[in-house]
Parts: C-alpha cells; structure tokens; sequence
C-alpha cells in the first residue's frame, strides 16, 4: 500500500500533520525539507514582502503524483508527502514542505533532495516577488 499526500492549497503549512504522516514502524529515517520565503533585499534597495504563487492545479497534482512515483522506483520508500501553497507567502511563512521516510537515512536523505530540486525545476508552480514598491518580478524556475 502506498501513503502519499500530495497537495496543492492556500493554507499555511502545519508541520505536525506532515511529520505525523511520514512517521511509520518500518522507517528509521524522516527527512523533511521546508522551503520558506526568505528576506531579501533588491539591489535597488527595495524589500522583498511576499511572494506569490500560481499554480496549473490539474497539471502540478498531477507532476507531482509523477515525481512521487518515480521517487519510489529509485529509493525503499514507506511514505511521501508533497505539499505546495499558492497565493501569498509571507517572509518567513513556508511554502512547501517535502517529507519522505525510508528504513534508513541516507535514502531519506536523497529522496527528499531530489524531490525538491526536481520539483522546482518541472511542476508547473510559478513564483512571483512582490517588492515593497508594489511591483512584482516573476521568476524563473531553472
């Protein structure tokens, strides 16, 4: 039986729920990767407030379906969660969160890696900077 928990959503990320999900009798290794917005500082001078995501929900649900399929045929693993928000995220509020467990560390480890490079580079979740003047900068996901 696999557990995944793939999800796309505008709530702030609990990290109780997700760990709680991941924890299991035949894993001895939990990684977890929390991606948050950082503050930054423009080289204008202009403060980084939030950021802002957009997503193609049907298209990213699905992508990221794929990445935790393909992640169980390169490492043992017991449980995944992929969850992503969209809309605002403050500086210093999460906004994805990866978790994998696997019998022993190092896979745990590599798995939640590669699943959060991989993530960033192929999931159709598009982030914008939103500055202290107003404006706003897309970025590029590569």
């Amino acid at each position: 039986m696999q557990h995944d928990w793939v999800q796309l959503h505008s709530d702030p990320i609990d990290l109780g729920p997700v760990l709680q999900f991941v924890t299991d009798a035949d894993a001895g290794g939990i990684d977890i990767f929390l991606g948050t917005t950082r503050a930054e500082t423009h080289a204008d001078g202009r403060a980084l407030l939030r950021l802002d995501y957009d997503a193609y929900a049907e298209m990213a649900l699905q992508q990221m379906r794929e990445l935790a399929k393909e992640a169980r045929t390169r490492w043992p693993i017991e449980r995944i969660a992929l969850l992503h928000r969209t809309g605002p995220v403050d500086v210093g509020q999460a906004s994805v969160i990866i978790a994998v467990s696997t019998a022993h560390r190092a896979e745990s480890f590599e798995a939640c890696r590669w699943l959060i490079d991989t993530l960033k580079k192929q999931v159709t979740i598009w982030k914008k900077e939103i500055w202290s003047s107003g404006d706003g900068t897309w970025v590029d996901p590569k």
